[in-house]
């Protein structure tokens, strides 16, 4: 990778400030954003974000709550405060777009109690064209060694009742369907214990990060957080009267209090990012720009790649994870034979890989290689139930490597870890050693079930430790993660580029199995401007055999076969899969073909259009060979609109095959109705793109020879 020299310019301002000078305020490189903070006369801190002089955040206070200490919430006064600018452009080793600039400016106030102990406490705004982030950093200091923080009082007190994009704020899952309410009628409590979760968890009126609202007036909010390191993970409570969001940290049954911290440390950022409309919150970059820069050099060993894999077959039912699971009397049972069923047989991989190679997909995913799947789920005691070195009988992964190697397909490894965190922090060292050897660089990672050990949950301060410490461990023997039952992704990838990409949303799979009907056609419109502002999604797109009545009736997916081709360029990820059957690709190899040809790594992205929750369509530059692809997705109406290509070369023909909805399409009554065209595009040409209900189009665009 190469590396941009870095331009910056930064003005330190200090002083020793008297009440007459303590309030301290940052605006953004353009103008257009200002942050002012201040302490009341009783010594709380407090902020504003202003957007062109018209409030967005009115006085919202600041503090924390500790065990067997005094709360930070007053008495504070400002010491001293700094100022600097910073302006640079670094470079993405994978990503959607090559070069980011992170420009912006920063302020810092050091805050000291008037009263004894007289604790620190400093405060730092970096404000963008396009937001701002803040935390809270606890200096070292003679007054205070540790804290253990019970509760974080951060508030965002919002001006007006705006339209809002959420899913409830559970500390054990993201995995639910987006509501779209006003924030004042905002019930998180009403999705508790939801049927089709695994574990669930909603104490509070809460919301889970990002969430995303529109004004009455085209201001775009969307609220979460960035670096999330050695802290729990932070939900937003809600007071509908007072159109108010505070932090409302996840917690643990095992602790009386929710982060505890030896100081110096600080804080994750609080973000909020702030557009005109909706196209730039896909744009932005203040997550990633929020975090440190890569800390593990040239990780050039993962290559974004597209993959195929036994999974889809397995929620389907056509075969399963497990070797000998036999149902006994009423109860499933280890027969300890194999059952016929068992889908990562050493054969069946073969067939994936033979294919893969036909049809320009570098990698295969491979679940249910390893012993433990019979005791996997429904147990209390899952330590020790899964093996990360083991294979089952009929799964020779020497062999199966080795027939990849031939190929040019590199499998990816699964580790279900069915929650049973410390079983998985035992065996990883052996679990990335024997991928080291293998020369597998890529792994799955799960954590279906509630959190062992016993009273943590997967979104506190336990889990996030694990979840990064497994990065860096994976990092150490060229192991990239892509991890399933998450922590939200907060811009780390920047840091650890091996962190490639997860789920944290309600994925592919619920179309299969859920008995709520599976993602209405709404889902993706929504997940493009909320959980994808966070990074990356492997979602698993396209799905040809849209109503698989072959093997359950009562399920679908509810998008046109267009629109899962187009989620290849709308739904980021590095690692994307082909995720349907082998045998329903090769009987569409029309379709299929926009699969072989679509990119993973991209050079610049550009947003054509989009409202929140309706559509939105992206045209991506591919890496290395500069062709674009597009994507274009709707909800349950369909959609007319003009697009302009203005974004590509001067003076370059390009060919533009384009997969779009026939004239009948419906996501319901006639998904698979396609329409292929091919025709001649240059910078100056406009197309009118026609989507159906749940529909979508997908479009290769691929330069001319000159």
């Amino acid at each position: 990778m190469k590396y941009i020299i870095v331009l910056m310019a930064a003005l330190f301002l200090s002083c020793n400030a008297s009440e007459e000078q303590r309030e301290t305020r940052a605006v953004s490189p353009n103008g257009t954003i200002k942050v002012n903070f201040d302490v009341s006369e009783a010594g709380q801190p407090y902020y504003t974000v202003t957007r062109n002089d018209k409030v967005v955040i009115d006085t919202s206070y600041l503090g924390f709550e500790f065990k067997n200490a005094t709360a930070f919430d007053k008495n504070f006064s400002v010491k001293n405060s700094e100022s600097k600018t910073h302006n640079e452009t670094w470079q993405m080793p994978w990503g959607e777009q090559l070069d980011v600039v992170n420009h912006y400016n920063e302020f810092r106030v050091m805050l000291q109690e008037n009263v004894a102990p007289k604790r620190l406490l400093n405060i730092v705004f970096k404000v963008y064209d396009d937001g701002i982030g803040f935390r809270y950093e606890f200096p070292e200091q003679e007054q205070l060694s540790e804290v253990e923080i019970t509760e974080e009082h951060t508030q965002f007190n919002l001006t007006e009742d705006y339209k809002t994009f959420w899913i409830p704020g559970d500390w054990d899952i993201y995995e639910h369907l987006y509501s779209t309410t006003k924030l004042s009628e905002i019930n998180a409590i009403a999705y508790s214990n939801h049927v089709n979760l695994a574990q669930t968890y909603i104490p509070e009126n809460a919301v889970n990060t990002p969430v995303t609202m529109v004004g009455n007036y085209g201001l775009h909010l969307s609220f979460h957080e960035a670096a999330l390191v050695d802290y729990s993970g932070m939900t937003l409570k809600v007071d509908p009267d007072n159109l108010n969001l505070e932090s409302h940290l996840v917690g643990s049954k095992n602790n009386d209090y929710k982060v505890k911290r030896a100081l110096p440390f600080h804080t994750p950022w609080r973000t909020i990012q702030i557009t005109d409309n909706a196209p730039d919150l896909i744009t932005s970059n203040l997550i990633v720009n929020l975090n440190e820069s890569n800390v593990l050099g040239d990780v050039s060993w993962f290559k974004p790649m597209k993959y195929t894999g036994v999974w889809w077959e397995m929620h389907l039912g056509k075969s399963s994870w497990d070797y000998g699971l036999e149902m006994v009397d009423g109860t499933w049972t280890d027969t300890g034979k194999a059952h016929g069923r068992h889908g990562a047989t050493t054969e069946n991989v073969k067939r994936f890989i033979d294919f893969s190679a036909k049809n320009n997909i570098k990698g295969v995913l491979v679940e249910g290689w390893n012993t433990g799947w019979e005791r996997w789920i429904g147990f209390e005691d899952r330590e020790g139930v899964f093996d990360f070195v083991t294979t089952y009988p009929d799964y020779d992964l020497d062999e199966v490597v080795r027939y990849g190697n031939e190929k040019g397909v590199e499998i990816i490894m699964h580790h279900e870890t069915s929650a049973a965190t410390e079983t998985y922090t035992k065996q990883q060292d052996a679990a990335f050693a024997l991928m080291q050897k293998h020369g597998i660089h890529t792994v799955k990672t799960g954590y279906v079930g509630k959190i062992l050990p016993k009273g943590e949950y997967h979104h506190g301060q336990y889990m996030v430790n694990h979840y990064n410490n497994t990065v860096e461990k994976a990092a150490k023997y060229e192991v990239a993660i892509n991890a399933h039952e998450p922590i939200k992704p907060t811009g780390l990838r920047r840091t650890y580029p091996n962190t490639i990409s997860r789920e944290g949303l309600r994925g592919q799979e619920f179309n299969a199995w859920a008995d709520d009907g599976g993602n209405p056609p709404e889902h993706l419109p929504i997940v493009a401007f909320t959980r994808m502002l966070a990074g990356p999604i492997d979602f698993t797109p396209g799905i040809f055999n849209i109503k698989f009545d072959e093997f359950k009736k009562e399920n679908q997916v509810n998008t046109t076969l267009a629109q899962q081709l187009a989620l290849y360029v709308v739904i980021y990820s590095p690692v994307q899969m082909a995720a349907d059957l082998v045998e329903h690709y090769e009987a569409n190899p029309e379709p299929f073909q926009f699969i072989k040809d679509v990119g993973v790594d991209w050079q610049t992205t550009k947003v054509l259009n989009g409202e929140v929750g309706e559509y939105v369509t992206i045209a991506r530059q591919e890496r290395e060979t500069g062709n674009w692809f597009l994507g274009s997705i709707t909800d349950e109406n369909s959609r007319s609109f003009e697009v302009d290509f203005s974004f590509l070369d001067d003076n370059q023909e390009y060919t533009a095959t384009i997969y779009k909805d026939g004239q009948d399409a419906h996501w319901d009554k006639n998904p698979l109705a396609l329409d292929i065209e091919t025709i001649t595009l240059t910078n100056t040409s406009t197309l009118t793109l026609n989507l159906a209900e749940g529909g979508g189009v997908a479009m290769s665009i691929i330069k001319n020879n000159k």
